[in-house]
């Protein structure tokens, strides 16, 4: 279950990060801001890994062999664009508004690599509906935390947080590679 909760944050670095830089341009609702964050970034994140889980189990006869190889692959391509997206401007410096229609874009923009991720629950032995759980309550909890550190504090921790998050995706994926 420890896999889990390191899963868990290493996936909410990238919706931690947007929170962030939402924060620290739209620093003036910041509660109402912070709230809807955390539940379109903490049920999409939630809920994108139980697709790519239930995806995986699908497959999974086909390619059990390669299985453990597949995981590592695709956790460390979504590590290796987490690190590449932390050395480049986030998307949130262009957003003037925030609508509905933005934070769900953005949910579902910071959510796909989570899809993938949820691949990775068919290897790990664990319960798939609370490990997304876990998953989507993590992400919530760093949301709504984001949006107040990027009003007090700018976007100085929003590359670092990206840049972490995708550097233990690529160790768990070794993990799961390698034992």
């Amino acid at each position: 279950m420890i896999e889990v909760v390191i899963l868990a944050l290493a996936l909410s670095m990238d919706a931690f990060a947007v929170s962030i830089g939402l924060g620290s341009k739209h620093a003036t609702r910041t509660r109402s801001l912070a709230l809807m964050c955390a539940v379109y970034f903490g049920l999409f994140q939630g809920l994108m890994p139980l697709i790519g889980y239930l995806g995986g189990r699908g497959v999974l006869g086909w390619i059990e062999g390669y299985a453990n190889g597949i995981a590592f692959g695709l956790l460390a391509l979504i590590g290796g664009k987490m690190i590449y997206e932390s050395l480049s401007e986030g998307i949130e410096e262009d957003i003037a508004r925030i609508t509905q229609r933005v934070m769900l874009l953005l949910a579902i923009a910071t959510s796909i690599d989570a899809m993938a991720a949820g691949f990775t629950l068919t290897v790990l032995e664990v319960n798939p509906f609370l490990s997304c759980v876990i998953i989507g309550v993590t992400t919530f909890l760093f949301s709504f935390a984001g949006v107040f550190v990027g009003a007090r504090s700018g976007v100085w921790l929003e590359s670092k947080a990206e840049l972490l998050g995708g550097i233990v995706l690529i160790l768990i994926g070794l993990k799961i590679l390698l034992f």
